[in-house]
């Protein structure tokens, strides 16, 4: 079986289910507890990464430095990092990272936008920080045309670039022909970051081990943005059954998972409108839009979503959206309340 590392990021992508409401205790000790586990990667922070809450997307219970200042003294052997988006992160904000020994950084950017990485690559790059280019949205390409981004990420200086099932209503196949193509042009190391709209996280995790995608994401109890991510603990089970070598204890991931991201599960079940998203491919960032002109026009927000998804997989805008449910319109009265729009918060992707 090929080597598989797994990164957690419940302390980061969990974050968005909870309304950025981790401590600094509470990245200490899930951030052990991983490590006991045998965890090398884990990821903290606020959801949408550094300086995410100066930029208007939600503010976290705590500072940047404060929860590099917690993951820092609180391992030992793992590397713990922050995710890093353009525009919503600044140039110094990684100089601050790497001056609290961040040991590896994720740059993410929309598919589509992969350029607005370079100079951050290149920050990165100069204080040797491990760098993994996560590139959002990634269906929005197809496979050939994602592949020349990854070449370009490559040149940047991206050592991991990451395929990421943004709105989780990726299939397997789809996985697959991304593989292929991006194998055709480099050897880059790969990693996947699946969400579950669909209920596909773990088995499309499973799909990409298989061919040989090496870095897997995946988070305590699956928390994480929407329908949440591929749950660590049903991930450890499954590569472990298929006889995968991993060096994770089991028995204490299980442990860190039902004892401190369990009591934080407010939902159970899969919410009908994190179904939608994954069927329209559509990123839950821009729901507070969806909100709006649900209210506004009195209509289903699910039909507004798959009517969107046609238009643009990467950007959502107002008037057009605005078109869309008049175009719907004179709908019978809908009780938004049930929707539970409160959940979705970010809004990370608004300015780009």
């Amino acid at each position: 079986m090929r080597d598989i590392t797994l990164l957690d990021t419940s302390l980061r992508d969990g974050s968005y289910a909870i309304n950025f409401s981790f401590t600094s205790a509470d990245t200490a000790i899930i951030c052990q507890g991983l490590e006991n586990a045998g965890f090398e990667y884990i990821e903290i922070g606020h959801g949408a990464g550094l300086n995410a809450s100066k930029s208007g997307y939600g503010i976290a219970a705590e500072t940047d430095e404060q929860y590099m200042y917690s993951a820092a003294n609180a391992l030992k052997k793992a590397k713990y990092g922050m995710f890093c988006i353009p525009g919503v992160a600044r140039l110094e904000d990684i100089d601050i990272a790497a001056s609290n020994n961040m040991g590896f950084i994720r740059i993410g950017t929309n598919v589509t936008e992969v350029e607005e990485s370079e100079p951050f690559i290149a920050r990165a790059k100069s204080h040797g920080m491990q760098i993994m280019a996560n590139f959002m949205k990634s269906y929005a390409l197809p496979p050939k045309e994602f592949a020349e981004k990854v070449k370009l990420s490559e040149k940047y200086g991206a050592e991991i670039v990451y395929i990421v099932d943004s709105a989780g209503g990726m299939f397997a196949n789809e996985i697959d022909d991304y593989y292929k193509a991006i194998r055709e042009r480099t050897d880059i190391k790969l990693g996947f970051h699946g969400h579950n709209n669909l209920g596909l996280a773990i088995s499309n995790s499973l799909d990409a081990a298989r061919i040989g995608i090496s870095y897997l994401d995946c988070s305590l109890q699956g928390l994480g943005r929407s329908a949440g991510n591929a749950a660590t603990e049903v991930l450890v089970a499954a590569l472990l059954k298929l006889g995968y070598e991993l060096n994770i204890d089991f028995l204490k991931v299980l442990e860190s998972g039902h004892k401190y991201i369990n009591p934080l599960m407010n939902t159970r079940g899969i919410m009908p409108l994190d179904i939608v998203m994954g069927l329209a491919d559509f990123h839950s960032s821009y729901m507070h839009h969806i909100q709006k002109y649900a209210t506004l026009y009195s209509i289903n927000p699910a039909l507004l979503i798959i009517e969107a998804g046609k238009i643009n997989k990467v950007h959502v805008d107002d008037a057009i959206l605005e078109q869309i449910a008049k175009k719907i319109g004179d709908n019978e009265e809908v009780f938004l309340g049930k929707y539970n729009f409160f959940r979705y918060t970010g809004g990370e992707q608004d300015d780009r």
